[in-house]
């Protein structure tokens, strides 16, 4: 449920929907490339013409945009202060960071390191991580003691 917005309670909140903001547009964005076929090849992750690796790849298209498209709702929910607006960020959050980990455990159990890759999926993965805390402590997206 959403809180009555205080300036200190709602610092994490914005700094989460900010980085939601940049991290749903950033997906849509990478798939458009994606689709496009316009990343060149040093932009890509290690054996990216290796037909498994490509299929992996393709398999984080429907949760990448599910998590863009429940972020950008949960985000504009928020702004109309909505009902929905708890229920879509939880949703959001939980898909970055389950994307986000899953590169991260892939790329770890291949021993493949190359900080272009790892920094940001280690990013997808935590940024969601305090919010969905507070969230799964008080049940309210600001604190209700403040």
């Amino acid at each position: 449920m959403l809180g009555a917005a205080e300036p200190r309670s709602d610092r994490l909140l914005r700094v989460t929907t900010m980085a939601m903001v940049v991290t749903d547009v950033g997906f849509i964005l990478y798939w458009a490339l994606i689709i496009a076929k316009a990343l060149p090849p040093e932009a890509m992750f290690d054996e990216y013409t290796d037909p498994r690796v490509v299929a992996w790849n393709w398999s984080f298209l429907p949760l990448d945009i599910a998590a863009s498209l429940t972020g950008l709702a949960a985000v504009h929910a928020i702004r109309r202060s909505q009902p929905a607006a708890s229920a879509l960020l939880v949703l959001s959050l939980a898909l970055t960071a389950t994307a986000g980990g899953m590169a991260v455990a892939y790329f770890a159990q291949r021993g493949q390191f190359d900080p272009s890759w790892m920094l940001p999926n280690l990013a997808l993965l935590l940024f969601p991580l305090p919010l969905l805390t507070r969230l799964a402590r008080t049940g309210h997206l600001t604190h209700p003691a403040e």
